[in-house]
């Protein structure tokens, strides 16, 4: 063949749609990711569940042993006529990848188009499937200006490909993308292991980082977005005065033990209608939403082992005070659910931007070595602290008003009913009483 093509170092898979795809490049994200995550090696301030993969309820792999990168040269690429190219089989999470390229475009004009397949898919058992959330990238010899598209897919038999079909323009290639005529592809792959019953945390420490730095702002979307439109349910209720002032009455009026009984459920049904809700497949940062989600409820947990004056480490005292606790297999409201709705209604959750792309520390961090860890550190125990509290407020939100909605106001409704229909009830039970023949 015209081109020769070489592997560096090895881990794993395309599709057609890209505009369904997830795509990011630009100096904020090339910066990032051409700084090569140095942060390694730098100690970490806050508590060992933000940065690990382990999990001790689980003991199957580790995202960390489901994680590999993959770099794929390609020389001599402007004698290559071929309409496609595929690279050399890699192993990832004990599947087999290969990337396909198509220099002159997949069904388009114009564009490299550029996917992740399985490797042997034909072989492939009815029944096999596997999500793996992947970046690949076209390297620029300025790495601020690489190219890099992310996405997340379920693999099976019949979608055993997936990528991008305009993942760049041909017209841009040149620019500094082909050196010495050869063109560089790298690919990370991260194969996730479904925990369906609960949040989970599923990408490799690096690589997590990594997405963080480019897609926080999008998960802080999400997870503000459902406690705003959860929040504007609890305004409502409490704005509606004769509702209110009802249900309070009916609250104020049953037995206190009562009470304890309604203002709790057990996690494990609670947990999976959360990532029923939040894990949206082809949605890239639905794993950073687990993430956050995994991450705010070990704070909870946390929060709940030191209720009872035992001291809290310094990062647990900058949360607020918690409106839920963890208890063995059981969710409990924290306070009377009459403060604790009044309490969410009066505190939105706080904004905290992300710094602006024009940050001269953001914009300088990859010209002045000597100031490129002390800036890492910063962001990623930054970026770690937001991830936490957007999922402990988000689960917060969930299990309060899951609990009220689907144990409190059922009550209530049901006193409410029983409280209407007494009269008629009883009519109706002496009507029959005086129909009843001898």
């Amino acid at each position: 063949m015209a081109g020769t093509i070489t592997e560096d170092y090895g881990t794993e898979g395309r599709y057609t749609l890209s505009d369904a795809m997830s795509s990011q490049s630009g100096d904020s994200l090339a910066e990032w990711r051409s700084s090569e995550q140095v942060e390694n090696g730098t100690p970490s301030t806050s508590p060992p569940f933000w940065d690990t993969d382990d999990d001790e309820d689980d003991c199957g792999p580790k995202p960390s042993d489901l994680y590999g990168k993959f770099t794929w040269k390609i020389e001599n690429f402007s004698t290559i006529n071929k309409r496609e190219l595929r690279s050399n089989a890699f192993e990832v999470g004990g599947y087999k990848w290969y990337i396909l390229i198509y220099p002159q475009g997949c069904d388009v004009c114009n564009h490299l188009s550029l996917f992740l397949c399985v490797a042997n898919h034909d072989k492939l058992l009815p029944g096999w499937s596997h999500f793996a959330q992947f970046t690949i990238a076209v390297v620029n010899r300025e790495p601020k200006k690489s190219k890099y598209s992310d996405t997340l897919h379920r693999f099976w038999k019949k979608e055993h490909d997936w990528g991008w079909k305009k993942f760049m323009e041909l017209s841009k290639v040149s620019d500094g993308f082909i050196v010495n005529d050869t063109l560089m592809i790298k690919a990370q792959v991260q194969v996730i292991r479904e925990k369906a019953h609960r949040p989970f945390r599923c990408l490799d420490c690096q690589y997590r980082r990594e997405l963080v730095r480019v897609y926080l702002s999008n998960v802080e979307q999400i997870c503000r977005r459902f406690v705003e439109e959860r929040r504007n349910k609890i305004c409502k209720l409490i704005e509606d005065g004769s509702r209110w002032s009802s249900f309070h009455a009916f609250w104020v009026g049953i037995d206190q033990n009562a009470r304890r009984r309604m203002s709790r459920d057990k996690t494990e049904a609670i947990l999976k209608v959360v990532v029923k809700q939040f894990f949206i497949e082809k949605e890239v940062t639905s794993t950073l939403v687990m993430d956050s989600l995994y991450s705010g409820l070990k704070a909870l947990e946390c929060q709940s082992k030191n209720k009872k004056g035992k001291s809290e480490p310094v990062e647990m005292e900058e949360f607020p005070a918690p409106m839920v606790f963890v208890e063995k297999d059981m969710f409990v409201l924290a306070d009377d659910v009459l403060k604790l709705l009044d309490r969410v209604a009066s505190e939105p959750l706080p904004h905290l931007p992300l710094p602006p792309k024009d940050d001269k520390g953001s914009q300088n961090r990859t010209k002045d070595p000597n100031s490129l860890d002390d800036f890492n550190k910063y962001t990623i125990e930054r970026d770690k602290r937001r991830l936490t509290e957007l999922g402990r407020r988000t689960v917060e939100i969930y299990v309060l008003t899951h609990i009220f909605s689907s144990r409190i106001e059922v009550a209530y409704q049901e006193a409410v009913a029983l409280k209407v229909n007494s009269p008629s009830m009883q009519r109706a039970q002496s009507l029959g009483t005086l129909l009843e023949p001898d």
